[in-house]
């Protein structure tokens, strides 16, 4: 689902780790924090590069409508600043039953939503079964990221992962899931299972979805929703472009530092640059490499994010059956010259992947050494396979700049230089990331073609699994080959493995297999994101995740 290649927390731990780690206090549970002082400014600018097309985060699936709601809302679990982990939020602690399948969420006291309700076991359970019963319009778009982890709605319980909700007492939360699964409770830190209030929601018939030409039609909620975060929504100037939010000073933890927090819609991103530069902005998100050391030659702070992702190369072998060779696809790898690729195409800190995640994930494989650039033992192969000269069509999208991916044309052109070098005869083919590429991808349209995934959650369920576990409906077409099915099952048997040690090991074993006995694509490297903020602003943490909040930033006058 292309929802997910947007731009997207923690190794899951043990059940006994979990018992212990999940009493952590958040480091916001404090005396109320300080606000601005009046060396600073009472408001935050930040130059985003699209607009929200929303305000109910369940029913959003775009990263610059996150950037705006997780600043508003929270959920029962959230992210610690600067890494992939989760740390409390509204929930204290969550402890698992000996199957992973029941888990019961302690909650913080004294938390409100803006409208003066009070946030309870009972309002996490009215959540939780207001996104699991989504009429079918929602159920087939908007609703995406319930569908993509929960696996299904109310109308379709026996299939979902989500099972029931109930409140033993006003602070203590038992969910019941089907089965257990090292994304549970992780996924709860996405955006869209925030927690909202019950009273604003049946009062604002939050989930009246409807379809309208080939978009959705969402309820008033949508524009107004209400939250329990350190900045609620002041108003949306359609007509100017900005969004405004306001401190909340009845939040449960400290309170934002400064009041206002807008964000002034710049879809150029050299305008975004000149704005920064003239100081109408304070910042901006995903700065061009290139332009990183101009940056911060004029005094800005360039904050590089760890990278939490991957680009790849995919193949198809239901349209090009020489790729259905193992040794063809060894042989395509062995070609590419990829230290050079990263070294000149990507940012300083991006590094050549070994296998289809990012090292901070539990499964990944040190072990691993990856495929070296042998242009030689290229052609040995090619020729074993009886491949020599063979053809390749080889896509990739334009239009577009992903953290993964900064300049695809630049980075196609490598690649595709080293694989004639080799022999093969390249067909080159391109289109819109928006306006035909990512439905030919997902429909099977080109042999070969580059694309890349920013993990949501750190879990290995959320980058291999989502990769090959469904063999009926993956980009790879793995159902098309001998090995298909078993990786299936196997990374389905590995998700359900309760005990930390023994899934993580399970993984890394998965990982090797993937990458030296079934290869169904090319994971070429891992390039960190950044965002640039002039020297004004103190207190902004990177996100691997894309995930900043602003509640603790300030701004020098």
């Amino acid at each position: 689902m292309t929802f997910k290649r947007k731009a997207t927390p923690f190794a899951v731990l043990t059940v006994a780790a979990l018992a212990l780690t999940a009493c952590a206090q958040s480091d916001r549970e404090g005396d109320g924090g300080s606000t601005a002082s009046g060396d600073t400014k009472d408001t935050i600018t930040f130059g985003a590069a699209g607009a929200p097309e929303l305000f109910d985060p369940f029913y959003a699936t775009d990263g610059e409508t996150f950037r705006v709601t997780r600043q508003m809302m929270e959920g029962l679990v959230g992210i610690k600043p600067g890494t992939a982990e989760i740390e409390p939020e509204l929930a204290l602690s969550w402890t698992p039953s000996a199957d992973g399948k029941e888990w019961t969420f302690k909650l913080r006291d004294g938390v409100k939503f803006w409208d003066g309700e009070a946030f309870n076991a009972e309002a996490v359970c009215y959540n939780m079964e207001r996104m699991f019963d989504q009429n079918e319009v929602a159920a087939g778009g908007p609703a995406g990221y319930w569908a993509d982890v929960m696996g299904a709605f109310k109308s379709d319980a026996a299939n979902a992962l989500y099972q029931s909700c109930s409140a033993t007492d006003a602070s203590t939360a038992v969910i019941k899931i089907s089965r257990s699964t090292s994304k549970f409770p992780t996924a709860l830190s996405l955006d869209s299972f925030s927690m909202q209030s019950p009273k604003a929601l049946k009062a604002g018939d939050a989930n009246n979805v409807t379809k309208q030409g080939e978009g959705f039609g969402y309820p008033a909620y949508s524009k107004a929703p209400v939250g329990t975060g350190p900045y609620k929504l002041d108003k949306y100037d359609e007509a100017n472009k900005t969004v405004t939010l306001v401190r909340n000073d009845d939040y449960w933890g400290d309170k934002a530092k400064t009041a206002k927090l807008v964000f002034k819609i710049i879809p150029d991103e050299a305008t975004r640059r000149q704005e920064l530069e003239a100081g109408s902005i304070d910042g901006y998100d995903l700065p061009n490499p290139s332009d990183w050391g101009g940056l911060k030659s004029s005094g800005n702070s360039v904050l590089v994010r760890p990278a939490f992702n991957i680009l790849y190369m995919g193949f198809n072998p239901a349209k090009n059956p020489k790729l259905k060779d193992l040794k063809v696809r060894q042989a395509i790898y062995y070609a590419l010259n990829r230290e050079q690729m990263v070294k000149t195409q990507l940012p300083e800190g991006a590094t050549v992947a070994t296998q289809f995640m990012p090292d901070t994930v539990s499964g990944y494989n040190k072990n691993l050494k990856g495929y070296a650039y042998d242009v030689e033992k290229s052609k040995a192969l090619l020729k074993e396979a009886g491949a020599e000269g063979m053809t390749l069509q080889f896509a990739y999208p334009s239009e577009v700049s992903r953290p993964y991916m900064p300049n695809p044309q630049k980075i196609y052109e490598a690649l595709r230089a080293d694989l004639e070098a080799v022999g093969i005869k390249v067909t080159v083919v391109t289109a819109p990331w928006n306006g035909g590429y990512l439905d030919t991808v997902d429909n099977g349209g080109y042999d070969a073609w580059l694309l890349g995934w920013t993990g949501d959650y750190d879990s290995p369920d959320n980058f291999i699994g989502t990769f090959f576990a469904n063999l009926k409906a993956n980009d790879f077409h793995t159902s098309a080959t001998s090995y298909g099915a078993q990786l299936s099952t196997d990374l389905q048997a590995a998700d359900a493995i309760v005990d930390e040690a023994a899934r993580s090991a399970a993984y890394e074993k998965l990982n090797q297999q993937i990458m030296e006995e079934d290869l169904p694509g090319l994971a070429i490297s891992h390039s960190p994101p950044a965002l640039v903020v002039s020297n004004k602003v103190k207190g902004l943490v990177a996100s691997p995740l894309t995930a900043e909040t602003f509640s603790s930033v300030t701004v020098s006058k």
